[in-house]
């Protein structure tokens, strides 16, 4: 999950690397470093903290000028965040610097036979492994640092991404990956290596994505690809869609506060072009048969996060479109607990960034059972997408923030899209039925509009309660997993104990937990589900009489819980399967404004990194 950006070509090293690692740092942020190439030397400068940091030591003690270089931004596994355990790593000749994303899980045997030759380490970190083994096999490889890369990786166990560079080779920047991300970006006479396409984006859009257990040499004019084994290899060459201005902040104070007003436009962009000149729901990437779909017997949907609020939302969906029953699994324990799969199960994997390290397990798990598995995915051509059986973009744009915000909406709406494409396939929903379910989900664009519209009196509360140290989330039916991403957005952003549950099951515990004054957020389902409706109304009522400040989303015009509502947050009618899609939206501003009282960083909350790339 750290960020790296590696470059040559003709601009400053150091400029381009900077300006990369700005880009990258949502992806971590405990520490940050560089290094250079200049006149045969090998040059570096690391800090603990935030890129502020290394940029004021960089101030202090420059780098020479240098046209070969590369940058890292950390999320501490091994060791903590210190100057010393910083990336870069460097041999003990300082002569090859190394940067690295993921674990080496066979680095204490690497480093007990490290320190058996005699060979001081200086941090605490696996990565400092790699700058020893490849400082060693450098001349082994007759000053080939591609060839000493490939004699390191065979060694290695574990997921990773390195980038290298050598003072005795300084036109070269080499990497390589194993289950964590590397992209390269192609510009004129010049080339990048980072961890995402945003490090590289102010530069070129053209990129080639690289395959598992890939060694990638580039220079200035020049690109070699090549398995572990040496082997030539290709990569995948695509098209960054999105420019530089939209990894920019664009006015707002914060990327999240950005992307929560982006929501409207992100899902009309994932739900543009579904339709065929025929009428019918089409998909990306669906490279299952009809024949296929239609012998699913089970789903199964795996992901983390608020990913996996999206799943639990996605059930209520799919199960009454498809009437196929409908699983939904944390990714992390989904291998462990001996799944029952046949290839007649479909495992739905949803994934922002498209590396989360226990979603792709899952799926790896997944598919040596034989099942299917359809990939829900917002960046193109990363490692789950490549893996899956079928993938569905969310076309949703770049999200920088820690926090996902757009990024949940849009893999909410692909599920949508893939439970009315099932319900297609195997003839259980008309198309003007489906068509109509199209025409709803068509006007969400606007309504979520309209919400953000009316979301001052959200950001007033936020403010109001940012001395709170609890929340309570309560929610009915779509409501419950609603309430659980309510609670999650308040944890990452603001730090504050929250809890989401369901309201059925408010007097068999949770309710121990109302005293006066708490407050507590209440999703409240349509009255046009005046049994859903009535029931939490019920519940309302019971958490007020026991002193609970209640806090009530609701559809405009609801009278019924009007005189239950110390605060009441009206937000647009939809029909009940797509409220999530309005109700979530004032509970990302409540908390984002209530973390921003409190004078938090919001886009990159504490402990946390963008995207999770070890188990």
């Amino acid at each position: 999950m750290c960020g790296i950006v590696g470059y040559v070509g003709g601009k400053s090293a150091l400029d381009v690397v900077l300006e990369g690692l700005r880009r990258l740092e949502y992806r971590g942020y405990d520490s940050a470093g560089v290094a250079v190439v200049a006149e045969g030397e090998l040059t570096g400068r690391k800090k603990a903290g935030k890129l502020a940091n290394l940029e004021k030591e960089l101030g202090d003690r420059p780098l020479p000028e240098s046209t070969v270089g590369l940058g890292h931004t950390r999320w501490a596994t091994h060791g903590g965040p210190t100057d010393a355990n910083a990336h870069p790593h460097f041999d003990a000749a300082g002569r090859v610097a190394v940067v690295h994303n993921g674990i080496i899980e066979n680095f204490a045997a690497l480093r007990a036979e490290l320190q058996e030759a005699g060979i001081e380490l200086r941090s605490q970190t696996d990565t400092e492994v790699v700058a020893h083994l490849l400082g060693a096999e450098f001349p082994l490889a007759d000053g080939d640092l591609a060839e000493a890369m490939r004699r390191v990786c065979r060694r290695l166990t574990g997921a990773f991404t390195l980038v290298a560079i050598h003072a005795d080779q300084p036109d070269v920047v080499v990497g390589a990956r194993r289950n964590s991300p590397l992209v390269v970006g192609i510009g004129t006479d010049e080339a990048f290596l980072c961890s995402d396409v945003a490090g590289f984006i102010g530069h070129t859009r053209e990129a080639v994505e690289l395959g598992q257990d890939q060694v990638v040499e580039v220079r200035r004019d020049k690109l070699t690809i090549t398995t572990f084994d040496g082997a030539p290899a290709e990569g995948k060459q695509f098209h960054v869609h999105w420019d530089v201005a939209a990894a920019e902040k664009d006015g707002y104070n914060w990327f999240m506060e950005k992307e929560i007003a982006e929501q409207p436009q992100a899902i009309a962009d994932t739900l543009m072009g579904r339709l065929t000149a025929e009428g019918r729901l089409t998909l990306d990437e669906m490279r299952m048969s009809a024949e296929e779909l239609r012998s699913v017997d089970k789903i199964i949907v795996v992901a983390c996060g608020s990913a996996y609020h999206a799943g639990l939302l996605a059930k209520y969906a799919i199960e009454h479109w498809t009437q196929i029953p409908v699983e939904v699994e944390v990714a992390s324990e989904f291998r462990y607990r001996d799944p029952i799969l046949s290839r007649d199960t479909l495992v739905i994997a949803i994934s922002q960034s498209g590396e989360t390290a226990d979603t792709l397990m899952a799926i790896r798990h997944a598919q040596e059972q034989h099942a299917r598995v359809l990939a829900i995915c917002n960046t193109n051509g990363s490692t789950i997408p490549r893996e899956s059986d079928a993938v569905v973009y969310t076309h949703g744009g770049p999200e920088i923030a820690v926090a996902s915000t757009k990024a949940l909406l849009t893999q909410l709406i692909a599920c949508y899209l893939v439970g009315l494409f099932l319900a297609q396939v195997r003839g259980v929903k008309f198309g003007d039925e489906i068509r109509e379910v199209l025409n709803q989900l068509s006007q969400a664009p606007a309504k979520v509009a309209e919400t953000l519209a009316a979301m001052e009196p959200v950001r007033a509360l936020g403010r109001e309660l940012k001395d709170e140290g609890r929340v309570l989330f309560l929610g009915r039916h779509v409501g419950f997993p609603v309430a659980l991403e309510g609670a999650l957005k308040l944890k990452e952003l603001a730090y504050v104990h929250a809890e989401g549950f369901a309201a059925g099951e408010l007097k068999h515990g949770p309710i121990a937990l109302i005293e006066q004054g708490l407050p507590v957020v209440v999703i409240v389902p349509s009255p046009s589900r005046p049994l859903l409706h009535d029931k939490i109304v019920s519940n309302i009522q019971e958490i007020r009489a026991r002193g609970a400040r209640t806090i009530v989303i609701a559809e405009a015009g609801d009278a019924a819980v009007v005189p239950y509502a110390d605060t009441l947050i009206e937000v647009p009618a939809l029909p009940t399967l797509l409220q999530p899609l309005v109700a979530i939206v004032p509970l990302q501003v409540f908390a984002y404004a209530l973390a921003e009282a409190k004078g938090l960083d919001v886009d990159q909350p504490r402990n946390l990194a963008k995207s999770v790339t070890v188990e």
